[in-house]
């Protein structure tokens, strides 16, 4: 289909941005997962010596079966999806696939254990974990690293640049504009500690998670023991105690971590707006580039304006994802099945918010001369170092005497000079307040970096 005709704007709009995460998302890569997790099961199931019937794989014969995955191609798909048009069951058709491929070699004899005594979400459940464990580690965790590493350096490059502080979008002490983006690394950094040490849970029991088809073959092979091997064969931390289907909680605490980062961010592109909306942030030009269709003389942040759009559509997915795939009625029903299949979406509109945050980056610079425009227009914010220092002397409703002299009122440099040269303190403290501008007044800012 041609990328102006497709429904979604990831596959379309954005495709080049994304196409990275068609290995992972794709239908054909789910089908390449669902069998990893079938010809691995059966190269497990030969060496298991409790089941005489199927003998340990030869080398060459493991070479041959992995090729199934490893080699896995468009044909391949479109062959599975052939099958499936009979048997209405995707899982089956992959099944059949198999069985089918082992007839040209040396192990026909044993296409019956393929899938062997499993039920589909056996496959599914541990194909959706890696999809989604391979994606993390290949795709978005690299690239939240490259934002974090982003900010890290303009925090460490402004470190110490004052920078008027507003709450309450009024005046307040100040900061730099290095201390403010050095919190952002720090939050992003706890989040991304979280995503890598996050393991990821499946499960290998049988229709309703009793091994029960299993033991009625082989009642002598201790399947537990068998499904928590191969389970952490695959990278994949074993669930032993379930129902039909792997309960989906750790994707779901994965899940709520990305919202989580999502929901940072979301704050980090709405504060660098109001820092391009007040001056203090200007955006470098672009040869060719338009800002608006009649305004010639803007350059608009779409970089973290697309950022944000995306962070808020990805997080309506993961909320939705992470509430329901916890939830199965009973000992299951399939309502999870078409939901699973839409986890690459959210992290797609993730991952293009990454992207368009970091070219963004590269874009801001800081409007010096209107950082201290700013800083010199609002000599109130040391209103609170000076009654600081009052009641340090002892003096009583120092800050009822500075609401006094500075709320609701303009304030200029020379008023308040004139209100500090009347204060009741010692002439060095007199000094050093009369000496202190906004610009200086950043407490550990610099250091907190």
């Amino acid at each position: 289909m041609d990328q102006l005709a497709t429904i979604s704007p990831i596959d379309g709009r954005y495709h080049g941005d994304l196409n990275e995460l068609a290995n992972y998302f794709s239908e054909m890569a789910l089908m390449r997962y669902r069998v990893l997790v079938e010809t691995e099961y059966f190269i497990a199931l030969g060496q298991e010596k409790g089941i005489a019937e199927l003998e340990p794989l030869t080398g060459a014969q493991k070479k041959k079966l992995q090729s199934l995955y490893q080699k896995f191609s468009l044909s391949d798909a479109q062959e599975i999806k052939k099958i499936e048009k009979k048997t209405n069951h995707d899982v089956k058709a992959v099944e059949y696939f198999i069985a089918k491929k082992l007839q040209k070699t040396d192990l026909k004899k044993h296409a019956s254990f393929v899938h062997f005594a499993l039920t589909s979400e056996d496959v599914n459940n541990i194909a959706y974990s890696l999809m989604w464990q391979d994606a993390l580690r290949a795709s978005y965790i690299p690239s939240l690293k490259n934002v974090s590493r982003a900010i890290q350096a303009f925090a460490m490059k402004h470190k110490s640049l004052a920078l008027l502080s507003l709450t309450h979008g009024q005046s307040a002490t100040p900061t730099t504009v290095g201390k403010e983006f050095a919190i952002f690394a720090s939050r992003l950094g706890r989040q991304i500690d979280n995503l890598e040490k996050q393991k990821f849970a499946a499960k290998l029991s049988g229709a309703t998670g009793t091994w029960s088809a299993h033991l009625v073959a082989y009642p002598n092979v201790d399947w537990r023991s068998f499904a928590k091997k191969f389970i952490e064969s695959l990278g994949l931390t074993p669930n032993l105690l379930t129902t039909q289907i792997e309960n989906h909680d750790s994707l779901a605490e994965s899940f709520h971590t990305i919202e989580l980062t999502n929901t940072i961010l979301i704050d980090l592109v709405r504060d660098i707006w109001l820092y391009v909306s007040r001056g203090v942030f200007s955006q470098k030009k672009k040869p060719g580039e338009v800002g608006s269709s009649t305004m010639p003389h803007k350059i608009n942040p779409i970089n973290f304006e697309n950022a944000e759009g995306n962070l808020g559509i990805a997080n309506a997915y993961l909320s939705h994802l992470a509430q329901k795939l916890p939830i199965s009625r009973l000992q299951r029903d399939l309502s999870d099945s078409t939901v699973l299949r839409n986890q690459g979406v959210p992290l797609a509109h993730s991952l293009l918010a990454l992207k368009n945050i970091l070219k963004g980056m590269e874009r801001v610079a800081v409007n010096k001369s209107k950082i201290e425009q700013e800083l010199s227009e609002h000599p109130e914010v040391l209103a609170e170092a000076i009654q600081t220092v009052l009641r340090k002397h002892g003096r009583k409703k120092a800050y009822e005497q500075l609401k006094e002299a500075t709320q609701g009122k303009q304030i200029t440099r020379a008023l308040l000079n004139k209100f500090i040269q009347d204060l009741k303190l010692p002439d060095e403290e007199k000094k050093k307040l009369l000496k202190l501008e906004p610009r200086d007044y950043i407490g550990l800012a610099e250091k907190l970096v």
